[in-house]
């Protein structure tokens, strides 16, 4: 019978190396999947993983999709530390997006650059709206956050797709499901001419570090880090578990809300059914690859996001399907978690009905 015993004591550098490890094991298994489709596996993984290196263009792309996936990496590994699943980073990513959008388009003149505040505010707001039911349920009535964050992302789907079908679809839009576009002043600055890439991508990095230090070096992120590890050990520390609770899914789906009013913004420009929701569920990837380290998530919002572009190439180039990179993303979870289980724990060979 095979069982997995504790190991004495994990290794921390195995530990430091399982994503790295989890990466190749992923290429290799990526390599399988594409021969079995009937494609060289050498040139689809240069299309997936080279081509977005190639063109000054391409790399600022990168950091485009990588901002959002940074954003909620970075909320989601500190509430995944405290030991609380929020699971439904996606809809208060879609919550912000909307509360932003509300704000832009109460003012369809606006042109002062001091507009940004209220809309990004609004943002921030909504993903805490929409993270405070959870919170709500588990403090007071001790319901599972995994369940009710995760349904609450099919809730603010359909919430979605009434407004942009309903009250806020553009007559100009010709029948399309989308808002009007948004004034000026909601649109986030860009900082490299010619390219997408704007001022949410160094502020996003300067947000994971402020978190990181949060959770080194001050009294929240110790007791989050005790909370998480053993809620016993944490009231006997005189820390509370509800208020760790409210923070962690508030700060969390405030990220993610900021992170929906951000990509809007910058780079969509209107409300439409796809805002780039789904990106919710990579972001929890995306705190695993991190480490359960704000300032890891941004490493892995950059590895996450050349698997995006990368995907988006091989569509083109080799009309792979565009499943495939959720097939990646998927095994590099996979293989993440099971390095991650191997570390801590050894497979062993057991006769059965031994004790």
């Amino acid at each position: 019978m095979i069982a997995l015993e504790a190991r004495p004591e994990a290794s921390r550098a195995l530990a430091l190396a399982s994503p790295a490890l989890a990466i190749v094991l992923t290429l290799l298994a990526s390599a399988a999947l594409i021969a079995a489709l009937g494609r060289d596996p050498l040139s689809a993984l240069h299309v997936y993983f080279v081509s977005p290196f190639l063109d000054g263009y391409s790399r600022a792309e990168i950091l485009v999709k990588a901002t959002p996936l940074a954003l909620m990496g970075a909320g989601l590994a500190i509430s995944f530390r405290a030991n609380v699943w929020n699971i439904g980073a996606a809809g208060q990513y879609t919550l912000g997006a909307l509360a932003a959008g509300a704000v832009a388009l109460a003012a369809p003149e606006a042109r002062s650059a001091l507009w940004l505040a209220p809309y990004l505010a609004a943002g921030v707001a909504g993903g805490m709206l929409w993270a405070a039911a959870p919170a709500l349920l588990r403090t007071r009535f001790g319901a599972n956050e995994i369940l009710v964050s995760l349904m609450l992302t099919y809730v603010a789907g359909l919430l979605l797709d009434w407004l942009v079908r309903g009250p806020w679809r553009s007559p100009l839009s010709f029948g399309f499901p989308q808002s009007r576009d948004f004034a000026e002043a909601f649109v986030l600055p860009v900082i490299l001419d010619g390219t997408r890439l704007h001022v949410g991508a160094p502020a996003a990095l300067l947000i994971a570090a402020a978190l990181a230090l949060l959770m080194a070096r001050t009294l929240r992120g110790f007791s989050v880090r005790v909370i998480g590890a053993s809620p016993r050990a944490g009231a006997f520390a005189g820390f509370g578990e509800s208020g760790t609770v409210w923070f962690a899914l508030l700060l969390s789906g405030g990220l993610a809300g900021l992170a929906g009013a951000i990509e809007v913004g910058a780079v969509i420009g209107k409300i439409q059914p796809d805002i780039g929701a789904s990106a919710g569920f990579t972001a929890i990837i995306v705190a695993f690859l991190g480490r359960l380290n704000p300032l890891g998530a941004v490493l892995g919002a950059l590895v996450l996001a050349v698997s995006v572009i990368g995907g988006e190439n091989a569509q083109i180039l080799l009309k792979l399907p565009k499943n495939v990179t959720g097939v990646f993303q998927g095994m590099l979870l996979f293989f993440l978690l099971a390095c991650d289980v191997l570390i801590r724990w050894r497979v062993v060979w057991r006769r059965k009905g031994a004790a």
